[in-house]
């Protein structure tokens, strides 16, 4: 799996970082995601997806066949 984030796409709601932490953080000045881990382990893919799934930006994107 690897993960791409759009910045500009970002609200900065924050809800990625509450689902997987280890994976996304917010930049203090704005809010805005920040990637943690493009590749991560295999146990955080469902909580990477739920993640993508809740963006309220669609600024997450999963692509599964990496």
């Amino acid at each position: 799996m690897k993960v791409v984030v759009d910045e500009v796409k970002c609200c900065g709601a924050g809800q990625c970082v509450l689902i997987a932490p280890e994976v996304f953080d917010q930049r203090d000045e704005d809010g805005v995601v920040v990637l943690l881990e493009p590749e991560p382990a295999e146990d955080l893919h469902t909580a990477v997806r739920e993640a993508a799934a809740v963006c309220p930006a669609a600024a997450i994107e999963v692509d599964e066949d990496s």
